[in-house]
């Protein structure tokens, strides 16, 4: 007879995550870009790049999709993001948590 799992810090952390908020998939990066004048400051030796510009980059339908946001969005929607990270982390956890006991109950 396997062995009942026992119920993970994972397990009982879940729902706090869940009922936090929300949570934005992806990732926000902050960039420099050049621009596509050719007489522009980007161009000099050394470059003196445009920015930073804020990007939300994520995927949807198998498909990458890029959103410009402005600080105070990016500050805005920050937590949501962190929320996002803390559930992935959580979930990589149990799943890793599940698979170890699994293979103890079932060799």
């Amino acid at each position: 007879m396997p062995k009942k799992p026992t119920v993970s810090a994972a397990t009982r952390v879940a729902p706090d995550l869940i009922g936090s908020g929300y949570a934005l998939p992806g990732t926000l990066a902050s960039r420099y870009m050049r621009c596509g004048k050719t007489n522009c400051r980007c161009k000099a030796e050394p470059p003196i790049l445009h920015g930073p510009y804020l990007h939300w980059t994520r995927t949807v339908a198998g498909k990458t999709v890029t959103r410009t946001l402005t600080p105070e969005q990016a500050e805005r929607y920050q937590p949501w993001f962190d929320n996002a990270r803390r559930l992935r982390e959580t979930l990589t956890e149990l799943e890793a948590r599940s698979l170890r006991v699994f293979l103890d109950a079932e060799g």
